[in-house]
């Protein structure tokens, strides 16, 4: 197995790196846990002051890390700024907080003293996608890092460049050997890194099937895991919602990153009496859409970042059609460009609606009565996210209760915001990144009474 580095646009490979051999692996495994012993005895001061240097590294070579980003997974360049604008972000608010969020917790019992210390576990391995090569890793390895931990993490193989670059920045701003490294590993090497004594909890941001074999893995190891995981999001238009607004969320919602994103807008479920007109304003808007070579400054919908990939979105589409959905825009592949493709008639039981679409596709679903349309965005083995549009804000607070997803967004696209804990349940996951949420998951909660 092989890390490799293909531009999905044009094809071109910028690098290979073949993966580490198991004594390799198992060294890199014993000096990230020596790094860890060093690494916690720095002061959370100093911690946090490295991770705001990190910041500023970050900004200053914004352009180079984000075309890394762009040839690699093919996300439109001014896209890949904006993900690497976010990382330093991140790295600014916990650089602000984190000394707030770790500290002591004095608790009054009739004991003399007693108080909650947040320790760090050890070294904590992370297995990060593709999809944002540098959001992803550092939204799990930035609280971590700062709790005390070193982190191992396991990037995807098509992304290589982007990992080295992030490990590149870490050494950079002065922060201690190995307390971040990254690895070149095999899926089978990475299982049994999870066994391994001195790997003390697991993050994976993944699939649904990957999550089932991490979590499988590190339960029979005893050890805590933070499941990131898929979606299908849905976007549910009530009758009383802005219909500008609606359409302006559904477009944004779906063809960002070419909807290559676990909290995109994937089930857009508007009422029956809106579908012609709504149809009609999503494609004038979809036209706009500029489709092409991602290094453009005005290209807005890149390729998909695999092969495979892009002929799986393809499938889903045309077994749907099969069931009686229709292609009313797009619909159209060339090796990995999917062009904006908007699908009408999604009911269940078609893979548009049941599965999780990673990919340029926006599926439309109707219903006849709001609690139809209830009912339609709650018909999901996801638990990640759901986005309501609605003029009644107070009555969809309500409404927010019932449904079981990680996250409901009012009037807004869901997002990740270093500011809020980000997470699913059922087949989305569990466990929370960012916030004092992220930060405290992977700590030892410990309690002295005396």
């Amino acid at each position: 197995m092989e890390f490799v580095s293909i531009n999905p646009y044009n094809e071109k490979q910028s690098g290979a790196f073949p993966t580490l051999s198991d004594a390799e692996l198992m060294d890199k495994v014993a000096q990230s846990w020596r790094g860890f012993k060093t690494w916690r005895k720095v002061k959370l001061p100093e911690r946090c002051r490295l991770v705001s240097r990190l910041a500023n590294e970050l900004e200053v070579n914004r352009d180079a890390y984000a075309h890394s980003i762009t040839i690699e997974m093919g996300k439109p360049i001014v896209e890949a700024r904006l993900e690497i604008t976010k990382c330093a972000a991140l790295a600014r608010y916990y650089a602000d907080h984190a000394q707030a969020f770790l500290k002591t917790k004095e608790i009054h019992t009739e004991s003399k003293a007693s108080y909650i210390q947040y320790d760090p576990l050890g070294v904590v391995l992370g297995i990060m996608p593709w999809n944002y090569p540098f959001w992803q890793v550092l939204r799990f390895a930035i609280p971590t890092m700062l709790a005390g931990n070193a982190v191992l993490v396991k990037h995807a193989p098509t992304v290589p460049l982007c990992s080295l670059a992030v490990e590149e920045a870490f050494l950079r701003v002065g922060f201690p050997k190995h307390a971040f490294t990254q690895l070149f590993a095999s899926v089978e090497q990475t299982g049994n890194l999870i066994d391994h004594d001195a790997i003390r909890a697991v993050s994976l941001t993944g699939s649904e099937a990957a999550g089932r074999k991490v979590a499988s893995r590190a339960g029979a190891a005893l050890k805590k895991c933070v499941l990131e995981l898929g979606g299908s999001n849905a976007l549910l238009v009530r009758p009383d919602a802005d219909f500008g607004l609606a359409v302006k969320l559904a477009v944004k919602g779906r063809f960002s990153n070419a909807g290559q994103s676990c909290i995109a807008a994937k089930r857009i479920i508007i009422p029956e009496e809106w579908k012609d007109r709504f149809v009609d304003a999503m494609i004038s808007e979809a036209e706009k859409l500029v489709v092409g070579d991602p290094l453009n400054e005005i290209t807005q919908i890149g390729p998909m970042a695999r092969l495979d990939l892009a002929e799986h979105l393809e499938s889903q589409m045309k077994k749907s059609v099969k069931m009686g959905a229709m292609i009313v825009f797009g619909g159209k592949r060339k090796n990995c460009l999917f062009t904006p493709t908007i699908l009408t008639d999604v009911v269940p039981g078609m893979p548009a609606f049941d599965e999780e679409t990673f990919g340029p596709l926006a599926c439309i679903t109707t219903y006849k009565t709001p609690e139809e349309g209830i009912k339609l965005a709650k018909k999901t083995k996801y638990g990640l996210g759901v986005a309501i549009v609605t003029a009644n804000v107070a009555e969809a607070r309500q409404l927010a209760k019932k449904f079981e997803d990680g996250s409901v967004f009012i009037n807004q696209w869901v997002k990740s915001d270093p500011r809020l804990p980000f997470g699913g349940q059922k087949a989305s996951g569990y466990g929370r990144e960012l916030s004092k949420e992220g930060i405290r998951e992977f700590v030892n909660i410990k309690c002295i009474r005396a």
